[in-house]
């Protein structure tokens, strides 16, 4: 396979891998045997994992697209689609949009081309991408998972998000405002700073005004609209790589896949086999208040795990919580929890069984909920302080107040 296209896979500053691009346009992950051997000591995926425990070795090829694993440390959709633009690449061909992106990924992945094909693999690019314009920058050389426009910047002077010239690096991320859907960032930094006075586990978050985000390319560059901002919690304060998996990881699929290819009750087992009652916990916690802000938004890639020790999977911090009702009013769950999707499914009883089917006490799961409502009915008044329009949370209110479990006492 010496002469086949490759990317160098690190995890950490470790070596742990190589993709290779085999004839018939399939692409293999093989791991290394030095990394085999100390897997449990850095690891890469519980995807990766069998029932065991044990490193599965033997990988599968995936055709065009890359493996699932790395797939999702892509961006989606438009962005996708903007970025493969950049830097002229088939966004469908995803070997050659990692090998451009795979400076600054998602965790702790640095992807890179391995030297001896740099002027094979230029040579298969030109002949496989489409007709795409010059480029005209080589800015914007990370990838932020997700659909949402958004960019990794630094924080300067206490005041400003700059997004550096090669697009790598940044402690921050940048969300820019909806095109479609007005008042997206007070949407979400409203309820981000709720889940954090709930006592969720939520990162820094900030907003302000777009003109106040330096370096965004010409077409996003805009004024009297405001950009939502939170801290990368898979970076240490000395910008450090922090590994981190979202759930289409751990379960292996697809990011199209990411509504449908698995339950609440499956990340809830992988969270109380891994992390026990602390990440159980945090979980229901999390769930209950998208539940009564009207989040249909919380599929496979809204959760992630985190290794803080290189190690251990804990639940990551949250991220990507906002009322999704003001923008889509007949909005569902996005996974099934239990048998049902909607809102008001969510009885105590139906909690019940879901902790039933989870395997996980039922005391637990019922306290949890019921003290969660609890807090947020406590804690909803404080909504008038922040930047969230008032039709907005007229819908929550109404919303919130229609649930089962906001009315049933045990």
């Amino acid at each position: 396979m010496d002469n086949l296209p490759s990317l160098e896979i690190f995890l950490y500053d470790e070596q742990i891998g190589t993709i290779v691009q085999l004839p018939g346009d399939k692409n293999l992950f093989i791991i290394n045997s030095t990394y085999a051997e100390h897997y449990s000591e850095s690891v890469l995926s519980l995807s990766l994992r069998d029932r065991w425990g044990d490193l599965l070795v033997d990988t599968r090829p995936a055709r065009t697209r890359l493996p699932p694993f790395f797939s999702n440390l892509l961006p989606e959709g438009a962005l996708r689609d903007y970025l493969a633009l950049q830097v002229e690449a088939n966004p469908i061909r995803e070997f050659y949009l990692l090998q451009e992106l795979g400076d600054d990924l998602p965790g702790a992945i640095t992807v890179r081309l391995a030297d001896e094909h740099r002027k094979s693999m230029s040579q298969v690019e030109k002949r496989s991408k489409s007709a795409f314009p010059q480029r005209q920058q080589r800015g914007l050389h990370f990838s932020l998972a997700g659909v949402q426009l958004k960019f990794s910047a630094i924080w300067e002077q206490g005041k400003r998000l700059t997004i550096p010239v090669d697009g790598v690096g940044g402690s921050w991320i940048v969300k820019l405002p909806s095109l479609v859907y007005p008042g997206v960032p007070e949407n979400e930094y409203t309820m981000m700073n709720l889940a954090r006075q709930m006592g969720l586990d939520v990162p820094d978050v900030a907003l302000l005004p777009l003109e106040h985000v330096a370096g965004l390319p010409p077409p996003f560059q805009k004024s009297d609209v405001m950009a939502y901002a939170i801290r990368r919690f898979d970076r240490d304060a000395q910008s450090r790589k922090i590994h981190i998996e979202d759930f289409a990881q751990v379960f292996g699929v697809y990011p199209e896949k990411k509504y449908d290819a698995a339950s609440y009750r499956n990340i809830a087992e992988v969270l109380w086999a891994e992390t026990g009652e602390r990440g159980i916990v945090e979980f229901i916690r999390r769930f209950v208040f998208n539940a009564l802000i009207g989040n249909g938004d919380m599929h496979l890639k809204n959760w992630s795990l985190i290794y803080l020790d290189k190690k251990t999977p804990t639940l990551a911090p949250a991220y990507d919580f906002l009322s999704t009702l003001p923008y889509l009013p007949q909005e569902e769950l996005a996974l099934n929890f239990v048998d049902s999707k909607t809102f008001a499914s969510l009885t105590l009883d139906q909690f019940r069984r879901f902790a039933v089917k989870s395997r996980l006490p039922e005391t637990l799961v019922l306290d949890t909920v019921q003290n969660t409502v609890r807090q947020f009915k406590q804690l909803w008044p404080s909504v008038e302080t922040y930047p969230l329009a008032a039709s907005a949370i007229q819908t929550i209110e109404i919303h919130f107040k229609s649930l089962p479990i906001w009315r049933e006492r045990e």
